[in-house]
């Protein structure tokens, strides 16, 4: 996979018109910005401006950005880390993944995906982890047609300010 067009690929809308899909690592300033946009959408207490400089903060960690255009349109974006833990090994872990409101459920969360398994096995990962936030039943069902179990409870402490 290059660094730039990393993944081509076709699918079909709910209106069955043949879509062409491109996957993205965001590099350039331009390519944080448009995953940006569509990474408010699933965290929206950031505005764009701090999304993108959170984003490039957690890059320096090993954040990666990858969104998929359709023509000039950016329509799923996904964040995700490539780690070694002890209890996982070397693995990816999805911190963010999101579809285009407008575009859920037209296999473009899929073709994400699909992207990150490969991916990740190219990488030489042997597991994939992601978190989802307990009233997202619509990415639960989503995510379990794709090939992930329920593995844990996360529990965490907020505000410890």
């Amino acid at each position: 996979m290059g660094s730039r067009t990393d993944f081509l690929a076709s699918a079909l809308q709910a209106d069955r018109e043949e879509v062409h899909l491109e996957v993205r690592i965001a590099e350039v300033d331009s390519d944080w910005e448009i995953a940006g946009r569509l990474l408010i959408q699933l965290r929206s207490a950031y505005d764009l401006r701090t999304i993108v400089s959170q984003m490039k903060a957690q890059q320096k960690r090993g954040y990666t950005v990858v969104y998929i255009k359709d023509g000039g349109a950016a329509v799923c974006a996904a964040g995700f880390v490539i780690e070694t833990r002890l209890a996982w090994e070397k693995h990816m872990y999805i911190e963010d993944l999101v579809t285009d409101a407008q575009r859920r459920s037209s296999g473009i969360g899929k073709v994400m995906l699909d992207w990150l398994k490969s991916y990740a096995k190219e990488n030489g990962c042997d597991q994939i982890h992601l978190d989802s936030g307990v009233q997202r039943f619509p990415a639960h069902r989503f995510y379990l047609r794709e090939g992930f179990n329920i593995a844990s409870h996360h529990f965490s402490i907020a505000n410890l300010k």
